[in-house]
């Protein structure tokens, strides 16, 4: 079986999430690609997809939301996962899980008559201060959000084994939400 792991990455901390996507799908015996959406001619061509997004103003990047669009027929068609990567993790403990909650309903709501993915999930990425202009850096620190690299690696890999277990049973249950 041939798997599709596409990603829209700002900075980089959503690339590195579907590269290590990947490596926990391809040690379960997969077969992956893992590709920058803009680079994705045919995702026909995989039995299987898991796409994912840096969540930037509440959404997708556009280059993703875009993608899932144009080939809605196609997703339709075969097993995908949607995961998004915000910065949960790098707010006041009391707003992490609402924030993470608000995250993964704005994504259902703008995809779900587009495609019904089997699974989604919300990962806490990575911010650095020098990825933004200083009026913004201030602005950040004033609602008090941390800069740093929040990504739980083990949470990930479950979710990525999660997936495999799914394709190896056949099984259409939809887990995997955050």
């Amino acid at each position: 079986m041939r798997m599709l792991v596409g990603y829209a990455s700002a900075h980089g901390s959503t690339a590195e999430i579907a590269h290590r996507i990947a490596v926990a799908l391809q040690r379960a015996g997969w077969t992956v690609d893992v590709k920058a959406v803009r680079e994705i001619a045919d995702p026909g061509a995989y039995d299987a997809v898991v796409l994912g997004s840096a969540i930037h103003n509440q959404a997708w990047l556009p280059e993703a939301t875009e993608f899932v669009r144009r080939h809605q027929d196609v997703l339709r068609e075969r097993p995908v996962w949607f995961f998004s990567v915000g910065m949960s993790g790098g707010l006041p403990r009391p707003l992490r899980k609402p924030a993470r909650a608000a995250q993964d309903r704005t994504l259902a709501e703008a995809l779900r008559d587009v495609v019904r993915p089997r699974g989604r999930r919300v990962f806490s990425g990575a911010a650095w201060q020098d990825q933004f202009p200083r009026s913004s850096r201030m602005l950040v620190r004033a609602m008090g959000i941390r800069f740093g690299d929040y990504r739980d690696w083990s949470e990930i890999d479950a979710w990525a084994v999660d997936i495999a277990e799914q394709l190896a049973r056949g099984t259409s249950e939809a887990t995997g939400r955050s």
